[in-house]
């Protein structure tokens, strides 16, 4: 062979080899790298795996305004605040939440209506204090055995969830709920029984007040600022409202019986104007979904177990408060006297055209499951 003839195969085979090479020397491995916020794809051999880029990158800056009417110091207004912190922190500072509690921004009767019209991004307002405005959503706070924060609150995402709130909030798209505590009665005297209970002058407010009477007290409309003097003078008795007040408001200095018997929660949603929410880049909306049912279940653990608990230890070893069981055969008596709340409810919502039994079914439902879940 000539060596005219024999150099293309010989260049062929220094080519291959070189090619050879360079493959063991990479450790065979082929790899595609795409832009910030797509997928890097690595293939080794026959295995293929998918690591995802850093999909915020490069998005522009975003500034969220978030109003709330309580004060700083309250579990709603701290749930807002640790909602604000994960965003920014989970959108690789991408998203920046400003807070306006204390209804510094919008009050309680303007969050509705101002996230609407954009005075806010996102409002947290109360639902239990519109009933009007969230028809569905008021069957939260009827008497229908919460146990805790917790449980009612996952149950309230869980309705919203499964689509039995869709009518409510068709305007907003909903960023997480919760409750507060079922309330309790934080007296002077002990209250062990309806007997105790009837005619005393007790402070209540929203879905309380029917309670209160319902029971046989007498209740009485104020705000809950005013409710410390007006115990010192004998104006009230107590109060049936959740037990974090009794370190807050330093009630357990007048007020040094708790009885036993969760009655009724008052409902929270934070909600965003829909077009707002669906003009933020996809992967912010991501982050804000899945923290959704996460945030419920926070807020309710936080309330129970570090808001409501550090006032209940406070109260019970520093000023000396007691908690008192119901007599013997009180709690079915009350749960009877409180039923009538529920069967009025339901026949007044399904006149309204709200599948009112359905609803309250699904909740009985889903509050056992929750139960069952994270206790009791």
């Amino acid at each position: 062979m000539s060596f005219r003839t024999a150099l293309p195969k010989l260049l062929f085979v220094l080519l291959a080899s070189l090619l050879v090479m360079a493959l063991v020397g990479c450790g065979g491995t082929e790899a595609t790298t795409t832009t910030a916020g797509e997928a890097t794809t690595t293939t080794a051999g026959s295995t293929e795996t998918t690591a995802p880029g850093d999909e915020f990158e490069g998005l522009a800056p975003i500034t969220l305004t978030y109003s709330h009417f309580a004060p700083a110091s309250t579990f709603p207004s701290r749930q807002m605040q640790h909602w604000a912190d994960e965003i920014n922190k989970r959108t690789n500072g991408v998203v920046t939440v400003e807070t306006f509690p204390g209804g510094t921004l919008l009050d309680a009767a303007q969050t509705w209506d101002g996230v609407l019209q954009g005075v806010a991004d996102i409002g947290l307002g109360a639902p239990s204090y519109d009933p009007g405005r969230f028809p569905i959503t008021s069957g939260l706070s009827l008497p229908v055995g919460f146990p805790n924060s917790t449980v009612a609150s996952l149950t309230f995402w869980d309705l919203l969830e499964a689509g039995y709130l869709d009518d409510d909030y068709k305007d907003f798209k909903v960023i997480t709920v919760f409750t507060g505590e079922p309330g309790y009665l934080q007296t002077k005297t002990p209250v062990t029984s309806q007997a105790d209970l009837r005619g005393m002058k007790l402070r209540a407010a929203g879905t309380g007040v029917p309670v209160l009477a319902a029971l046989g007290a007498s209740p009485v409309g104020m705000p809950m600022t005013d409710v410390p003097e007006a115990v010192q003078t004998g104006q009230i008795e107590g109060t049936m409202v959740s037990r974090e007040v009794l370190q807050d408001f330093k009630l357990a200095e007048q007020l040094k019986y708790v009885t036993n018997y969760p009655t009724v929660v008052v409902s929270f949603a934070a909600v965003m104007r829909l077009d707002k929410f669906n003009a933020l880049p996809a992967p912010v909306q991501r982050v804000i979904e899945e923290m959704g049912r996460e945030m419920a279940e926070w807020t309710g653990r936080y309330h129970d177990e570090e808001n409501v608990g550090a006032a209940m230890k406070w109260a019970i070893e520093e000023q000396g408060l007691s908690v008192v069981e119901l007599a013997e055969g009180e709690k079915a008596a009350w749960d009877e006297a409180l039923t009538p709340l529920v069967e009025e409810w339901i026949q007044q919502s399904t006149a309204a055209g709200i599948a009112a039994q359905e609803f309250l079914d699904k909740l009985y439902e889903l509050r056992d499951k929750n139960i069952a879940e994270v206790g009791a």
